[in-house]
């Protein structure tokens, strides 16, 4: 079923990859939590700079193609998997992505083009009117990030089994897809 709400949203010339991070207990008490022991584990969010217990949900744009990994999994990693999935030309990461080692292995392997903002140190930089466009079509997916956090609460499942978790996540990410094509109304 995701796979064919994915075609229908795939009329963007271009998909946006990113991760985010799924809390699953306050920091105080991360190391003694026993609720998913040995699947989750710590890691850093970098956007808030501070260390969390969970999962880390990577996911291409319209949320149809995503995979959940341990919170320590880098975004590379986990970016190469769903970006297999459901594949997609053109895609758009953020500077967690920047390696032209590993965007070169990305369009080698599986034809996928994978472009980034670069570093103030780089040598070869792009204009920065290609760097403000980057910038503005990132967006999307953090707003993406914004609407499954404040009003699909995302970040709130309260599941004690790895089933149950799943099972909330892909309801979450089937209502917030449905809704976004228009194919049911809020």
């Amino acid at each position: 079923m995701r796979h064919e709400l994915a075609k229908r949203g795939q009329h963007h010339a271009y998909a946006v990859v990113d991760s985010m991070p799924i809390e699953l207990c306050h920091a105080a008490r991360m190391y003694r939590v026993k609720r998913f022991q040995g699947i989750a584990d710590i890691g850093l969010c970098a956007l808030k700079k501070q260390w969390y217990y969970g999962f880390k949900l990577t996911d291409q744009g319209l949320p149809m193609g995503y995979v959940v990994t341990e919170a320590s999994c880098h975004d590379r990693a986990a970016a190469e998997t769903v970006m297999t999935q459901i594949p997609h030309p053109f895609n758009l990461g953020d500077n967690g992505f920047i390696s032209s080692e590993w965007q070169k292995k990305l369009y080698e392997a599986y034809q996928i083009a994978f472009w980034t903002p670069s570093r103030k140190n780089q040598k070869h930089r792009p204009s920065a009117s290609w760097e403000r466009w980057l910038k503005q079509k990132r967006k999307v997916i953090e707003t993406v990030f914004s609407v499954l956090v404040d009003q699909y609460r995302i970040t709130e499942i309260r599941a004690n089994s790895i089933a149950g978790f799943e099972v909330a996540l892909d309801g979450i990410l089937l209502a917030y897809s449905l809704v976004t094509l228009g194919l049911v109304e809020r």
